[in-house]
């Protein structure tokens, strides 16, 4: 009843929380102030964890697609090493570019890979082996659009025969087929033959 009473002489002045209080109500006028300030930062809070959920996060390899790449668009390119392969001449800087790229892919740095593959697109957007090597990237990340614009473009700009040119039209066997898109996927499969050309025989 004392507390009470103390309280109602003087509810709104912040003096009656001073030394001259009683130990009570100076824990009272302690824990007003603790609830306030709580109830000021709790929505803060709130909101910094939503917006943290909420933000984009970087994109990050599809699942199994990396096998995908080794198992459907590289191993069976590779040939018996019979086949014809035409290679034209190529900038050295791309080169080691394209050679850093499958190493750090190799790794699992498959963003680290992408930015190199893109310098050395800077430097030659014609070069039939880098715009390969980046769509089958893009395929490992699930990204089927793009792996089909830089494999399309590989098969364009190359030589259609020998490995880069297996490897190009299986990349779009991949991803015509996610796409139920059968009638192209067996265009590209009916292609393939093509890329196998005997070498010329040497006299």
């Amino acid at each position: 009843m004392m507390l009470q009473a103390e309280i109602e002489k003087s509810p709104s002045r912040p003096a009656a929380c001073g030394a001259t209080a009683s130990p009570l109500y100076q824990y009272h006028c302690r824990m007003r102030e603790i609830n306030r300030t709580l109830s000021k930062a709790v929505p803060v809070a709130v909101v910094l964890m939503l917006a943290a959920c909420a933000a984009p996060r970087p994109p990050m390899p599809a699942p199994g697609e990396d096998r995908v790449v080794e198992e459907r668009v590289r191993a069976p390119s590779a040939g018996s090493g019979e086949e014809l392969q035409v290679f034209g001449v190529r900038n050295p800087a791309v080169t080691a570019l394209g050679r850093e790229a499958a190493q750090v892919e190799k790794a699992g740095e498959l963003e680290r890979a992408e930015m190199l593959l893109e310098r050395a697109l800077r430097i030659d957007g014609r070069d039939p082996a880098i715009l390969q090597q980046m769509a089958e990237l893009q395929l490992a990340r699930g990204r089927l659009d793009q792996a089909a614009n830089y494999a399309q473009r590989s098969f364009e700009l190359g030589p259609q025969v020998g490995e880069i040119c297996q490897r190009s039209l299986r990349t779009l066997i991949v991803v015509h087929e996610r796409a139920a898109a059968w009638e192209e996927a067996r265009k590209a499969r009916d292609r393939l033959a093509d890329c196998r050309v005997a070498p010329p025989e040497r006299f």
